[in-house]
């Protein structure tokens, strides 16, 4: 790093569990992020401050006046935009030395199972269980660390699954798939700011994929209640019939 990075990163760089080899760890990596609304704008933003390497984001949707409410990296005057390519003009002038890819599409399953080889997590901000379950099987099969994250009405939730290790629990262990509708923030609203922390803990927590520190966030469900501000985590195993994960060593 020269001096400038050394500067502009000196925060981490003063924290004994990051540190320099931190750091430069951050810059090596290669983060996808799916969603570029609520979660994925406060992820993004704070993934790209940290000083990731380079982060590839997929959103096929425009910015819409009610987005505006909680999805920060957009603005009033890109109404009608893409959102990735909104995001991505946020992302570039809040640090120019990460190299960012925004795709104005929504990531099909062949494409997402090119990019994920030599990514080094996946974060999924999107708001459907369809894309949920597909971004799981993609990252079960190429063993890529998924951090997910929902947040609806006044309820988040968050985990992590480190798809590296052979016995780790997937998204499906926990989630089932099945039928049933999604809650959309169309009919159900969200609490603006709740999005921005379980997005800001999504950022979080693929920074400590990427360079360990703390104990691990796998196997734990974090659970927010916005109303009365309760976080609660919740131990989750892997399920043994899991049709998703359960053929794996």
């Amino acid at each position: 790093m020269d001096d400038p990075a050394l500067l502009r990163y000196s925060r981490h760089i003063l924290l004994a569990a990051i540190g320099i080899e931190g750091q430069e760890k951050f810059s090596r990596a290669r983060v996808l992020v799916v969603g570029a609304g609520g979660l994925g704008s406060p992820a993004a933003m704070y993934l790209v401050a940290a000083g990731i390497g380079r982060l590839q984001l997929f959103d096929g949707d425009v910015v819409d006046l009610t987005n505006l409410q909680r999805q920060i990296a957009h603005t009033t005057g890109r109404i009608g935009q893409p959102k990735a390519t909104s995001a991505a003009r946020t992302l570039a002038a809040l640090n120019p030395l990460v190299a960012i890819e925004a795709h104005d599409r929504r990531l099909g399953a062949d494409e997402l199972a090119a990019l994920l080889p030599g990514t080094d997590v996946v974060l999924d901000c999107s708001d459907n269980r369809a894309t949920r379950y597909a971004v799981n099987r993609a990252c079960v099969a190429s063993a890529v660390p998924l951090v997910w994250g929902s947040a609806s009405g006044f309820s988040g939730q968050l985990a992590v699954h480190d798809l590296r290790r052979a016995d780790e629990p997937c998204y499906a262990c926990l989630f089932p798939e099945g039928p049933g509708e999604d809650e959309a923030c169309a009919t159900t609203g969200v609490l603006a700011p709740l999005t921005g922390v379980i997005g800001a803990l999504q950022a979080a927590e693929a920074l400590r994929v990427i360079s360990p520190f703390g104990e691990p966030g796998n196997r734990r469900l974090l659970t927010v209640d916005a109303r009365d501000m309760v976080f609660q985590q919740l131990q989750f195993a892997r399920d043994p019939r899991c049709p998703v994960c359960s053929g794996r060593a």
